[in-house]
């Protein structure tokens, strides 16, 4: 117990969620905020902190209880609490005191794009849609959706991508082609900088490759250089036909038809295969967990990425036929489901649902966010949608 009560002592001089799991030396008494017996010292403003943040309210409205012993469960309920909170104050919106939550398809901003929009990403200010059979790229000016420009030079374009201070663009029709926008010129024609496998889809960046998901079985690496066409090298041993892709830190992870999704070494080569749904599509890393949703399953697999443990399989909360594309704002997960035509909102940090948004009429596909909003493409109407 003595062992136990030192470390818990050195926890909270190092953090304030440690308060919780010592008190002040000894049966000192005093009064610190509500708690008459918790001595008014150095200690005291932890104590205040995660009393005020309601990480914790004490025994009693005046007891703290500081020398009490505290169960696994109770750290549980503590770390949870401090994550949450954390999470909720620091986020993007929160500082612009955007607490809310859209209820219904009536308060989601639209804007009109090109035809057949896809795969958004967001570049921190605008939000990048590829429109697919309009053969364009639309730029819309990310705090009111106004639409900025139209980019022309893409040829079926499906997933675009923020790096290096350029705008990447898949095309996924035929023989892919990798284009390349500069948001610091005027808008123009895109231009062609690698042809990766035929019908690329996802794209995602490792910090210094560009990485596509092909449709025809295939995965490629595209290594920029100082003049184009780049480098590319495609792999095809150990794929179907694959998706969508992401980059957790250290790997590469592609869906596969197959119903799998494949963790990648730095070559390409599949490392680790783990069985999700039928049809997996676009998915989203959240900084410790993917989101693969099956498109054919109805159901989102939420994949641990530092073992590839399945955590979950994910049903209900306006998931339906269609589940397509996910997204992460720093707090919560948006899953898309077309057929259904639904948004389905989570919490990434426990995996509770937090409810779902009809979208009447119209056919939700692809989302992104840019940590302030979730922007989702519907298809059907050309336009896309602020959540």
């Amino acid at each position: 117990m003595n062992i136990f009560r030192s470390w818990r002592r050195s926890l909270l001089a190092a953090a304030a969620v440690a308060g919780v799991l010592a008190g002040a030396a000894g049966s000192a008494l005093g009064t610190c905020g509500p708690f008459t017996d918790v001595a008014a010292d150095a200690f005291c403003p932890f104590v205040l902190e995660i009393f005020y943040l309601g990480i914790t309210t004490g025994t009693t409205a005046t007891t703290y209880d500081p020398a009490g012993n505290v169960t696994r469960l109770q750290m549980a309920a503590f770390l949870s609490r401090t994550v949450d909170g954390a999470l909720k104050r620091g986020s993007r919106r929160a500082a612009l005191d955007r607490f809310w939550t859209p209820q219904n398809e009536t308060v989601l901003g639209l804007t009109t794009v090109g035809a057949a929009p896809q795969m958004p990403a967001c570049d921190g200010a605008d939000v990048w849609v590829p429109n697919f059979t309009g053969n364009s790229v639309s730029r819309v000016r990310g705090s009111d959706g106004k639409l900025l420009e139209t980019w022309t030079g893409t040829s079926f374009p499906f997933a675009a991508l923020s790096a290096m201070g350029r705008i990447f663009v898949s095309g996924s029709t035929g023989t892919g082609k990798l284009s390349q926008i500069d948001p610091s010129q005027a808008a123009g024609a895109a231009v062609t900088v690698a042809t990766p496998g035929d019908g690329t889809t996802g794209l995602a960046f490792d910090g210094s490759r560009i990485w596509t998901a092909n449709t025809s079985g295939s995965v490629s690496i595209v290594t920029p250089g100082a003049t184009i066409p780049w480098t590319v090298t495609t792999v095809t041993t150990g794929f179907t036909a694959d998706r969508g892709i992401v980059f957790d830190g250290a790997n590469i992870w592609v869906t596969d038809e197959a119903g799998t999704l494949l963790k990648l070494d730095s070559f390409g080569a599949i490392l680790q295969t783990v069985t999700v749904g039928n049809s997996p599509r676009m998915p989203a890393f959240d900084g410790a967990n993917i989101w693969v949703p099956n498109l054919n399953s109805f159901t989102v697999t939420v994949v641990r990425a530092s073992n590839g443990a399945v955590l979950a399989t994910l049903t209900g909360n306006g998931l339906g036929a269609g589940v397509f594309s996910a997204a992460f704002d720093g707090e919560r997960i948006l899953v898309t489901a077309d057929t259904a035509k639904r948004l389905s909102l989570w919490k990434a940090a426990d995996l509770t649902p937090l409810g779902f948004v009809s979208t009447g009429a119209e056919t939700p596909l692809c989302a992104a966010s840019d940590g302030i909003n979730f922007w989702v493409t519907f298809n059907g109407s050309s336009t896309l949608a602020r959540f």
